[in-house]
């Protein structure tokens, strides 16, 4: 019966996996003491940020039947996360991910996902289209059209989709890739059933060959996208419609991690699109939402809520 279908306000597609962060920050790997595990994964951050702000939020992911499986699948429930998409591959083993801690700018990352992420096995046959046509956002990002079966999964759930938002976060990452060019026609293809796009420079680079953020915004645009968005680090954000163009300046903190950042920023986009907020609201909503994760450690369990953005957004305090 209709009254028992579960319907998500936002839908994310993709990288789930195990963030493995020093506790000791300016240190390389080798000379880190001690660890905290936390949930990470682009897709699943950007979900996680969405249930802070109270959005019914669900994953569309795999992890490996391990340990640290259980644990992911234990944690997205904790943190307000729908796991019922979530399937547990039997072969392969949940992805972890080391990175290392030189604030302001530097925080280099170590994937290991081989010899494939189960998040990227995810087969067309294992959707429940009635979900991903429902979901009143559909959020994917590039890594998902990196492999088979993925690809052929996400471009399943685009073509289900008939309302709502399907935002594209270009989130490019060039080790996940064989081929740069292949990148750049995946995305290409995809875009072309996307209602919004979300990206950095250099993937706007990637997906449009332009770096300058209103000629790729345009260019975003030109590909039949309704909403650019083109983040530009220490410059700001900027974004465009057919009628609209909004500049915003970057909200400061003091950087512990910047790794989030761009996840905090998505997940806070889609509770202003979700609100119906106007363009420029959302955009300083979602820079305050990415600049206090920056501020933090951790990714997943750093998302902020409405009442704390809200607040820095109202008196404009520095921190």
């Amino acid at each position: 019966m209709t009254e028992n279908i579960f319907v998500p306000d936002v839908l994310s597609f993709g990288r789930l996996g195990v963030d493995i962060y020093p506790l000791q920050s300016g240190r390389g790997l080798e000379d880190v003491e001690t660890f905290g595990k936390f949930l990470g994964g682009s897709a699943a951050n950007v979900a996680v940020a969405a249930a802070r702000y109270g959005r019914r939020s669900a994953l569309v992911s795999r992890v490996g039947a391990d340990p640290f499986g259980r644990y992911l699948l234990r944690e997205l429930g904790r943190l307000g996360v729908d796991n019922r998409y979530v399937r547990v591959d039997d072969t392969l083993k949940t992805p972890v991910t080391f990175c290392e801690i030189f604030p302001p700018d530097d925080f280099p990352l170590y994937f290991y996902r081989e010899p494939k992420a189960p998040d990227l096995n995810i087969a067309p046959s294992e959707l429940d289209l009635v979900a991903v046509r429902s979901a009143r956002i559909l959020w994917f990002t590039a890594t998902g059209l990196s492999q088979e079966p993925s690809r052929a999964a996400h471009h399943a759930a685009l073509q289900a989709r008939e309302n709502g938002h399907t935002v594209f976060d270009l989130d490019y990452r060039p080790m996940f890739w064989a081929d740069p060019a292949e990148a750049g026609v995946q995305v290409e293809r995809a875009l072309a059933y996307s209602t919004v796009a979300v990206g950095n420079r250099e993937e706007c680079e990637v997906a449009v060959n332009e770096t300058d953020p209103h000629r790729a915004a345009d260019a975003l645009l030109d590909r039949g996208v309704q909403l650019a968005v083109v983040k530009q680090g220490p410059k700001g954000v900027l974004a465009k419609t057919k009628d609209e163009s909004v500049e915003v300046p970057p909200y400061w903190v003091d950087v512990v991690n910047g790794l989030g950042a761009g996840d905090a920023f998505g997940g806070a986009l889609c509770h202003g699109l979700l609100a119906g907020w106007g363009l420029e609201r959302i955009l300083r909503f979602a820079n305050i939402a990415g600049a206090v994760v920056a501020s933090r450690l951790e990714c997943s369990t750093a998302m902020p809520t409405e009442a704390e953005v809200s607040a820095i957004l109202e008196t404009g305090a520095s921190r």
